[in-house]
């Protein structure tokens, strides 16, 4: 607001100084000018007879000689006194015009609106800056799993696509810059229910600084950003930011995780993807020469990643800035000529890695011609190519913007499942491969619903009244069904974290304590009768003791008496 009043006061200045300079003149000689009373005598209008006419005749609303008819001196004035102030208040209302169309003034009202209704919120909410391919997608899966958010980015059309879109819950956007602390904090990021910031823009400097201000206004907010270099990573971490998310890395980390444990790579697929869709099936990436068709930040973590799993690789980049490797051919891979000179019909797998889609898709359809039996490795750029991605069919896409949002989606709302899956990737694939027939068994071909259970008075009421009445609460008892104790809910615990400690794959035998987490997976199902489980005292009783207890006060009472 007071932006918004330093904006008005300045842009007004002269229109009000010339206003009031033409009211009181007309005031001050209506007052001087002598008239003529009923009597025939002279007299002087008051100052506030005189300021009472004047304002219904600048305004045009009327006109009355008053308090008797006008001399001929009082009319002459009037006339100068009418096209004096009705030219003022024409000059005050073309600067009112142009201060509403005013850019700034439109940004600044904008602006208030904006933080007033950031202010207003009641619930927990995420702070997401940048509403890309990959902000789009976050913004989407927290509103269909109820939480809310607020964006900021810089650009307006994509602001308009959020004001357009489908969502279960209001998000409140903003056309900003981000990297600026106060529209950072007119995003609520100082508000008791911010419940953290995520950094999703395009550009590494300005998620820094996303960062940095985040950790230095609030620094017990949960901080997440994007990183696409391994200098802006390394940055971000030096301050303490929660979560860093490299989608190049990620990839390749998964890709050679299929190399070596195709399994372990299925069991990241299901656990992180969209619940409900079909799972990917299980994909097998060969052994022998791959060929890398750009060499940037993906094609590099790529290379890096095949080197550890001992994989061959020949790189084909054009830019002679970005070929530091001594085997670099040059080319962009999508010309025949370029790839039988890689070798190509020794190759077992390619990687379409550049920035440009139709590039990649050119390298994927020339490679196809030369060598059809090749592992395609295709990067997706945008979103908007879905289609064409599909068409062209390749065995793996890299499409950051969906990498990005899955790996966010689930630290923020399942923080167990990243614990799960990182000590998950020191198994061995048959023990992966035992877990991921043992969840196909339960969940079928849909990726499952992961979800967490605290021990604790506010989450899981239910839970801390029967370890006070001191029953014996076990994690198999969580696990059945409310209105059968005999029916076992269709869903596995993967992991369970007590007093700092994680137990990976817990038994169901195992004595639960206050203070326990548990992560879930499983069907959609389970998930909404354990939760009605945890919070009703009489249905968890049942499943331990197999009593059903009264929940009725007469009920209750009659079971005394029959005591």
């Amino acid at each position: 607001m007071n932006n918004i009043t330093a904006l008005v006061l300045r842009r007004m200045r002269a229109p009000l100084l010339v206003l009031i300079a033409a009211y009181a003149i007309s005031i001050i000689g209506l007052v001087l000018v002598p008239g003529v009373d009923a009597q025939g005598e002279t007299w002087h209008m008051r100052i506030f007879d005189a300021f009472y006419f004047v304002s219904y005749m600048a305004t045009t609303i009327g006109f009355g000689e008053i308090p008797y008819a006008f001399s001929n001196a009082q009319r002459l004035w009037t006339i100068i006194a009418i096209y004096l102030t009705v030219v003022s208040w024409f000059y005050a209302l073309g600067t009112i015009l142009t201060l509403v169309q005013d850019r700034a003034f439109q940004q600044a009202l904008t602006e208030n609106r904006f933080a007033r209704g950031v202010a207003r919120m009641g619930e927990p909410f995420y702070l997401v800056c940048g509403y890309g391919d990959t902000g789009g997608l976050l913004v989407r899966a927290l509103a269909e799993r109820g939480l809310r958010a607020v964006v900021i980015d810089v650009r307006s059309e994509r602001i308009n696509e959020l004001k357009m879109a489908d969502l279960s819950v209001f998000v409140p956007g903003l056309v900003a810059d981000a990297s600026v602390p106060a529209h950072l904090i007119e995003g609520g990021l100082q508000h008791p229910q911010c419940a953290g910031v995520v950094a999703l823009t395009d550009q590494d400097h300005v998620n820094l600084q996303v960062a940095i201000t985040s950790k230095l206004l609030n620094p017990a907010i949960q901080v997440i950003c994007r990183a696409e270099t391994h200098d802006s990573a390394r940055n971000m971490a030096s301050f303490g930011t929660d979560d860093i998310v490299n989608p190049f890395n990620a990839f390749a980390r998964r890709l050679a995780m299929a190399l070596h444990s195709p399994d372990l790579h299925v069991l990241y697929e299901w656990l992180t993807g969209v619940p409900g869709t079909a799972h990917e099936p299980v994909i097998y990436p060969p052994r022998g020469i791959w060929v890398l068709c750009g060499y940037g930040r993906f094609g590099r973590a790529v290379r890096r990643y095949l080197d550890y799993e001992g994989i061959k690789t020949v790189v084909v980049e054009e830019d002679p800035e970005r070929r530091d490797c001594e085997d670099c051919i040059t080319g962009r891979g999508t010309e025949a000529v370029t790839l039988r000179e890689a070798r190509i019909d020794r190759a077992v797998g390619i990687v379409a890695g550049a920035d440009d889609d139709a590039n990649n898709l050119s390298v994927l359809m020339t490679a196809r011609e030369l060598n059809p039996s090749l592992f395609f490795v295709a990067r997706q750029n945008r979103r908007a190519n879905d289609d064409i991605f599909a068409a062209a069919r390749p065995d793996l896409i890299m499409q950051r913007s969906h990498m990005i949002a899955r790996q966010i989606l689930a630290r923020i709302t399942t923080p167990l499942l990243t614990q799960f899956l990182r000590q998950a990737r020191h198994r061995r694939n048959e023990w992966a491969r035992e877990l991921v027939d043992e969840l196909g068994s339960v969940v079928g071909t849909f990726v499952p619903n992961i979800w967490t259970i605290r021990v604790s008075r506010e989450t899981a009421p239910a839970l801390t009244d029967v370890l006070r009445e001191g029953l014996d609460l076990r994690l198999r008892h969580l696990m059945r069904d409310s209105r059968d104790r005999a029916v076992v809910l269709p869903c596995i615990a993967l992991l369970l974290r007590r007093a700092g400690e994680d137990v990976l794959r817990p038994a169901t035998a195992l004595a639960l304590q206050k203070g326990d987490e548990v992560l879930f997976c499983g069907r959609r199902e389970a998930a909404t009768r354990m939760a009605w489980v945890v919070w009703n005292l009489n249905a968890l009783s049942y499943i331990i003791t197999g009593v059903e207890r009264p929940s009725s006060m007469v009920w209750r009472w009659a079971s005394r008496r029959e005591a």
